[in-house]
């Protein structure tokens, strides 16, 4: 096993100052050796964890991270788990799905090949994924059912997964297709956005163009956190290449969704009503070019409202002896308590634009 000083194994986590960057170096840090790569410091560094200032899209930089830790730690790490990536939910295109999660994940494996590399593990996403609905003879989604990505993230993701394949040489790789992922506080755009329509009562928070009896996935970063905690410490004990799906298992569907939050918010039921594709497409598209909008739905989002993935985490379950113990229904009764408790603050940390009532309060 890879040691170093105080006989802690040396663990890379890179995105290390993003929300579950923060919260795997806090885990991680009380047996391990941490050192945390990304392109700005922790807003709150953890104490006995070590950063590094790197740029996984300039060669230069990701050669200075890992000279670094070679020159201070040696060349054994028990883990290198990969955060670092791109994304964007306006939809747009960008390079830097390409220089970040792509390449950069290349110029990373390509210089870890000088090292001691007990395990690379890569978080990916469950959105790489074909929905459940489109695949025949299917109800669950497990880790042999087939891919399909149709936006830049997911492609990236998929592309990245690749790279891993193709460049990991003797480094063992664990690939963890995750859900999306939430807190305590929400900290999900889909889920913040979700409430602040029914919150604020708006027209379209009773409309939906999809089937309201599919779902998306989410998982609590709690569990996400022990599923990366399960993963390392299992290195030994898993194959060379390892892929599982990390999800609640039983996906809340967006009518049983869009019920419970009328019900904690607004203390009453929310009914959804279905409307054409088109319909709302076009009222996406006219609300996305108001000079005075930034709404988080975006034409390109209603085609895969029917989108439906149930998932099926058994590999998981077994491999990585991993269960997560929250729920999504259970945890909106504290989200809504914080929301109703600190609205302003809950608009702050999820990036929502407070409403005006609230702002006249405020400032009153």
């Amino acid at each position: 096993m890879a040691k170093v000083g105080k006989d802690k194994p040396v663990l890379v986590i890179t995105g290390s100052s993003g929300m579950l960057g923060a919260a795997l170096t806090e885990e991680f840090t009380r047996d391990y050796c941490v050192i945390g790569l990304d392109i700005r410091k922790p807003d709150q560094p953890v104490e006995d964890s070590e950063f590094l200032e790197c740029d996984l899209t300039d060669d230069e930089s990701v050669g200075r991270a890992l000279d670094s830790i070679r020159g201070k730690h040696g060349e054994e790490i028990a883990s290198v788990v990969h955060l670092a990536a791109y994304y964007d939910f306006s939809g747009g295109a960008s390079r830097m799905y390409r220089q970040l999660t792509v390449e950069g994940t290349r110029r990373l494996i390509r210089g870890l090949q000088d090292f001691d590399v007990e395990q690379f593990v890569y978080s990916s996403s469950l959105l790489v994924m074909k929905p459940v609905d489109e695949i025949r003879d299917r109800d669950e989604l497990t880790e042999e059912a087939p891919t399909r990505a149709e936006w830049e993230y997911p492609e990236s993701k998929l592309e990245a997964e690749q790279v891993l394949k193709e460049e990991r040489g003797a480094i063992p790789v664990a690939v963890l297709r995750i859900a999306g992922v939430y807190t305590d506080e929400c900290r999900s755009l889909p889920i913040g956005d979700h409430i602040r329509r029914i919150y604020e009562k708006e027209l379209e928070s009773f409309l939906f163009p999809g089937d309201k009896d599919h779902g998306q996935p989410f998982i609590h970063i709690s569990d996400v956190v022990e599923c990366f905690r399960k993963t390392v410490d299992k290195r030994n004990e898993l194959n060379s290449w390892e892929l599982f799906l990390i999800s609640e298992p039983d996906t809340m569907s967006f009518d049983e969704l869009q019920e419970t939050l009328g019900e904690l918010i607004h203390d009453r039921e929310w009914p959804t009503l279905r409307i054409p594709k088109p319909v709302a497409k076009a009222g996406a598209w006219v609300k996305d070019k108001l000079p005075w909008e930034d709404p988080f739905i975006k034409p390109w989002m209603v085609d895969m409202a029917d989108d439906d993935y149930t998932v099926e985490i058994e590999r998981a379950r077994r491999r990585l002896d991993w269960d997560p113990s929250r729920r999504l229904r259970d945890s909106l009764v504290q989200i809504i308590d914080f929301l109703k408790r600190d609205p302003e603050e809950f608009y702050r940390i999820n990036n929502l634009e407070l409403p005006e009532s609230n702002k006249e309060k405020n400032s009153s």
